[in-house]
């Protein structure tokens, strides 16, 4: 919900505090110009007082609460949440909405919905720019990786280095650059799209583009794949986050949705049972996270999230290093499975 959204149900709740008050603080009672009870949990007693009455907003608001004994302090928005026990906010708010006879409101464009671009380009001429590009053995693909803090390559097939990619702005002459090559498949194997991420010369980092990164072909539904199905697996936006996770948990296999948008309407193989969802610590990505999480619960899959200390899991490779990363992601994930994939590592190499 939008932190406007939120306080507009807190000013509503305010103007009829007392209300609020009977309902969910049942065990206190009207003393003056406030409600007294125990706790925000209402527990009965006296350490406790809502204010009743007061300006909207500022010094002394109607329906702000102080409790004595633990010096908390809060609204009727904490008021609800703590003496339902509940835990996600979205909760919080339906019920505050049941409360004041509100309709539930249309979804926020930019936290629940997404506009998914239509690519450029059609399978075939993405099939036609994978078969034209060459393992990336040796290239600077292996080196823009490398400078990355990703060197674990087995199971990379779906990346391909082109040395004369073309790129078209949209404005300009057509350039040309070395570019990564990401294979976009369905759950078939099939080759429904293409990602370019034009590179430096120098493979120290991207080209210096306005923007350079593309794809072609058709996205949605499908992914840049790294290892085979199976009834445990992980998916995330980037091709660098994904590649970055399986450093920590090498035989885990890897589903690249290559944007928030996409990774929201991803597909899952038959044999999936549980889905670990890589975070990119964003609104789009926790939009895309929850959207997703609903998708697979609907399919009878297990969903946990997996979350980086910053923007997402390469950042906090580059910056921590390895060790650093492993310890974060390890509790994440079920023992079994942190046993099963962080030593099951490369079959082989690419």
């Amino acid at each position: 919900m939008a932190r406007r959204d939120a306080s507009e149900l807190a000013h509503r709740l305010a103007r009829e505090a007392e209300a609020v008050c009977r309902k969910y603080l049942s065990n206190g009672r009207r003393v003056g110009r406030y409600w007294i009870v125990g706790d925000v949990h209402n527990t009965p007693g006296r350490s406790m007082y809502v204010r009743l009455f007061g300006p909207e907003s500022g010094k002394g608001a109607a329906g702000r609460w102080t409790d004595g004994a633990t010096g908390e302090r809060g609204d009727l928005l904490d008021v609800i949440r703590e003496s339902l026990g509940l835990i996600d906010f979205r909760d919080v708010a339906d019920e505050a909405r049941r409360f004041l006879s509100l309709p539930r409101p249309e979804p926020d464009p930019q936290c629940k919905t997404y506009t998914i671009p239509a690519p450029t380009g059609s399978p075939e001429a993405a099939r036609r720019l994978v078969a034209a590009s060459h393992t990336i053995h040796g290239t600077l693909v292996e080196t823009y990786l490398r400078h990355r803090s990703i060197d674990d390559l087995h199971d990379v097939g779906a990346l391909r280095y082109h040395p004369r990619c073309y790129h078209r702005p949209d404005d300009g002459p057509t350039q040309i650059w070395p570019a990564m090559i990401a294979s976009v498949t369905d759950l078939g194997g099939l080759i429904t799209g293409a990602h370019r991420t034009w590179l430096d010369p120098s493979g120290l980092g991207k080209a210096p583009l306005e923007t350079s990164r593309k794809a072609m072909g058709s996205l949605l539904g499908n992914a840049v794949r790294f290892g085979p199905h199976g009834d445990v697996m992980a998916a995330g936006e980037g091709i660098e986050t994904m590649l970055s996770l399986r450093m920590a948990l090498p035989g885990l296999s890897l589903m690249a949705a290559l944007s928030a948008a996409h990774l929201s309407a991803i597909l899952f193989p038959d044999t999936l049972r549980r889905l670990y969802i890589a975070r990119d610590i964003d609104a789009a990505g926790d939009g895309a996270m929850t959207t997703l999480t609903a998708r697979a619960a609907a399919a009878g899959i297990e969903t946990i999230p997996l979350s980086p200390r910053l923007g997402d899991f390469n950042e906090d490779l580059v910056a921590f290093g390895l060790n650093d990363l492993r310890a974060l992601v390890r509790p994440q994930v079920t023992p079994g499975d942190a046993e099963r994939f962080l030593l099951a590592g490369p079959s082989g190499r690419l």
